[in-house]
């Protein structure tokens, strides 16, 4: 069996590892554009903050050792064509820019994502960068040395995380988004307007509500004009969104509106000899029980190894997403997974939603610290939709507790009352996740009362 693999980060990495475990005799070629893989991405910032002193631990695998498992791995290799009728690809070598055609019996399509860059004047200039990957991480690394004032465009995670990493390293920072708050698809206004202040502590400056109209490059570097201001700078960086890198398949597959694979729970395409795992698939979005456009490592990693269980016969099945997600800004966790009450609105879902605070631990402990927590849910159904946790405690793993309630269809009442442990040193006899819950159930007995009475 000829399997051809179609790049390699996450989900190719993890296709490929598990393709050769389940058929050790598949003779497997990957074709890779970059000269490195598998590089971890959400480690960027780390790096670029002086965090993470040695950037070789953001590759948690190498051609060497995809060699070794039996892989035919073809670096600086770029796929130009894919015939699904003949079931071949034409592929060119970057190197030696010779073009060659090779046969497949099964085709995995994880040719990842590719940073948005929308067509607004000077935006080509060299002061302006992206990303998204190792050769991007080292021209940023290196060009920072040269920068006082580092803009980035776009408050989505990595935007966030750029934002906090450069205004520790001694930048003048500005975080330009335009939307009116950071980090909006993920939390409430009661969390970014926490974050904004630990922004504008730390000297970050936010121009929010601002949609860049031109770069202009000047004797000092560049200027940025918005529809509402003018930002000098000397170093850019476009984080925008990320779009699927499908092109090969475009009208040979089916995909969603923005060029996402549309998979079945096996990971096979509308073509069965055709399978699709990471950025360049759609994922299936538990909230809504629909499919999404949801690019993150921990989706690409699932797929990719569904792929390797799936590539003969259909035998495990994917069990979706919630995507949860995080980061660490300025000594706070903050966390979500699931839908924010905006999201579930726009979804035509009824829902409804808690926000409360309380402390993680009791107040007799020599310290404790408070936890903001919302919990979005159905009211008519109490089925649990989404959640968000933020802290200078580390309640990253709640985030996950909450996950598995919406990937089991769990209700208010059941977080209201599950068993968790207790001990003075950990939490209070009732979590801060039953407590939230049972915010809810107070909220929703309030409103129903209210109804009764009207």
């Amino acid at each position: 069996m000829k399997v051809t693999v179609v790049g390699c980060t996450h989900a190719g990495t993890f296709a490929i590892k598990q393709i050769l475990a389940e058929h050790p005799d598949a003779e497997v070629t990957v074709y890779e554009r970059n000269d490195n893989l598998s590089f971890l991405s959400c480690g960027i910032a780390l790096y670029l903050g002086g965090e993470v002193a040695d950037p070789q631990g953001l590759f948690y695998s190498s051609p060497e050792e995809l060699k070794k498992l039996g892989a035919n791995v073809q670096m600086n290799h770029n796929v130009l064509d894919v015939d699904p009728d003949q079931k071949t690809v034409t592929v060119e070598d970057l190197t030696t820019h010779d073009q060659t055609t090779a046969s497949y019996d099964k085709l995995v399509m994880t040719s990842g994502s590719w940073p948005i860059i929308p067509k607004i004047p000077g935006i080509d200039s060299d002061k302006v960068k992206l990303c998204k990957n190792w050769n991007h991480a080292q021209v940023l690394f290196e060009d920072a040395k040269q920068a006082k004032r580092i803009t980035v465009i776009g408050a989505g995670y990595i935007g966030a995380e750029l934002a906090e990493a450069y205004s520790k390293t001694g930048h003048d920072v500005t975080l330009i988004d335009a939307q009116d708050r950071v980090m909006p698809k993920y939390f409430d206004s009661e969390f970014t307007d926490v974050i904004e202040k630990d922004y504008q502590d730390n000297g970050v400056q936010l121009a929010l509500g601002e949609t860049v109209a031109n770069f202009e490059e000047t004797a000092n570097g560049l200027t940025i004009n918005t529809d509402k201001g003018h930002y000098e700078t000397d170093l850019a960086i476009l984080c925008i969104g990320f779009r699927p890198n499908t092109g090969l398949l475009q009208g040979k597959v089916k995909m969603a509106a923005n060029g996402a694979i549309i998979t079945d729970d096996y990971m096979r395409s509308s073509n069965p000899d055709i399978f699709a795992a990471g950025d360049s698939a759609a994922v299936h979005y538990n909230p809504t029980h629909q499919n999404a456009y949801i690019p993150l490592a921990t989706n690409a990693v699932r797929q990719g190894i569904l792929v390797g269980k799936n590539l003969v016969n259909p035998t495990v099945k994917y069990m979706g997403t919630q995507s949860s997600s995080g980061l660490a800004l300025y000594g706070r966790t903050i966390v979500s997974t699931g839908l924010t009450l905006a999201a579930a609105k726009q979804q035509g879902l009824d829902a409804e939603q808690v926000i409360i605070t309380d402390n993680y631990r009791p107040e007799f402990m020599p310290s404790t610290e408070p936890v903001l927590m919302s919990l979005v849910f159905d009211p008519q159904t109490k089925r649990i939709l989404g959640g968000a946790l933020m802290s200078k405690y580390d309640v990253s793993q709640s985030a996950n507790t909450l996950s598995v309630c919406i990937q089991n269809n769990n209700t208010i009442d059941d977080l209201a009352m599950v068993d968790m442990l207790f001990q003075p040193n950990f939490d209070r006899p009732f979590n801060y996740l039953n407590i939230l819950a049972q915010a809810a159930q107070a909220k929703l007995a309030s409103t129903q009362d209210a109804t009764v009475k009207a």
